[in-house]
């Protein structure tokens, strides 16, 4: 019998927009911890939830992997760290909509230099535009935005660029969760130094560990999960380019929750980034229709067949890495 598949690429993209649903919130909940434990005993607290929850939950067996292996999920648990702990110090100092807006420029050079196709490098100029017109917002704003924070949020953006290549790269080479909770295993301790003096702190709170791990569920566990397996399913650069959902939900974020106001010229940066967003899913389905059809002449099925085992995919050829 016949079995259709479901389009991968759809589910993918469902999974990019979760993941930006929940990212800004469970920062914009995070903010209101900074006062307390700062941005960095913040960040740890978090991952080493998440680290906890996932492990618990998924079991890894990582001690059966090859050195390719270890090596993905340690590096990918490097640019957890850094992104996150970086990405705090730098909405400690400046608004959170601006904020994701600047950390965008990682995956949106990353997705310039993937793409292949005309369309794809317009789509990411779309999205480009809105980024500047969120910076030019933030500039001309009544509060300026602080130049250390810029420093830290364009040290995240570098961060985020290689947490989508290690991400792709985990999720090719080990299967399941298994390197995403090593990866957040692995980031949690390298952040000990800064988590110790915050897991101090909350230990008597139970109000203040309960929003570190509301925020460990919101900004780890549901995105990261979600990520790893969208990457399964979209290539890297149009991954990317569906991230530029995510300033638009951080301004929401910061307006309900933190009360950082949205101006008529960030809302025309939200409009700008959204369009970008459809406009790159319409051309994935668009293309995978093709690629379907294409298939289905070669070997004589329906375009709703069954896939190709050597048909090309975003995994055909895995990110090389140093051995």
């Amino acid at each position: 019998m016949k079995q259709s598949t479901p389009s991968r690429p759809l589910v993918g993209v469902v999974l990019v927009v979760c993941s930006c649903l929940s990212l800004p919130f469970g920062a914009a909940v995070a903010a209101q911890l900074f006062p307390v434990l700062g941005p960095w005993g913040v960040t740890s607290l978090r991952v080493a939830i998440a680290a906890l929850l996932l492990v618990v939950i998924v079991r890894p067996r990582p001690f059966r992997w090859t050195k390719s292996q270890w090596l993905a999920a340690v590096l990918f648990g490097v640019s957890l760290a850094a992104m996150n702990g970086f990405f705090y110090a730098a909405i400690d100092r400046i608004p959170l909509g601006p904020a994701v807006a600047i950390e965008f420029l990682g995956p949106l050079v990353l997705a310039a230099v993937l793409t292949r196709r005309l369309v794809d490098a317009a789509w990411v100029g779309v999205a480009l535009l809105g980024m500047v017109l969120l910076g030019v917002d933030g500039l001309i704003g009544a509060e300026p935005l602080d130049p250390l924070g810029i420093v830290f949020i364009l040290i995240a953006a570098g961060f985020w660029a290689m947490y989508i290549r290690m991400s792709a790269r985990v999720g090719a080479i080990i299967p399941g969760s298994s390197g995403l909770a090593v990866g957040l295993v692995v980031a949690a301790i390298l952040l000990i130094p800064v988590g110790v003096p915050a897991a101090v702190t909350v230990a008597g709170d139970m109000q203040l560990l309960l929003l570190a791990a509301v925020t460990a569920v919101l900004s780890s566990v549901i995105p990261y999960s979600f990520e790893l397996a969208a990457l399964r399913r979209l290539p890297q650069r149009v991954f990317g380019v569906l991230l530029s959902l995510e300033p638009a939900f951080a301004t929401l974020a910061g307006w309900l929750i933190l009360g950082q106001s949205a101006t008529p010229l960030r809302m025309l940066a939200i409009a700008l980034v959204v369009a970008a967003s459809v406009g790159t899913t319409l051309g994935v389905r668009r293309q995978r229709r093709r690629d379907d059809a294409a298939a289905a002449r070669e070997v004589g099925t329906a375009p709703d067949g069954a896939r190709r085992n050597d048909e090309p995919g975003p995994f055909t050829a895995p990110i090389p890495l140093p051995e």
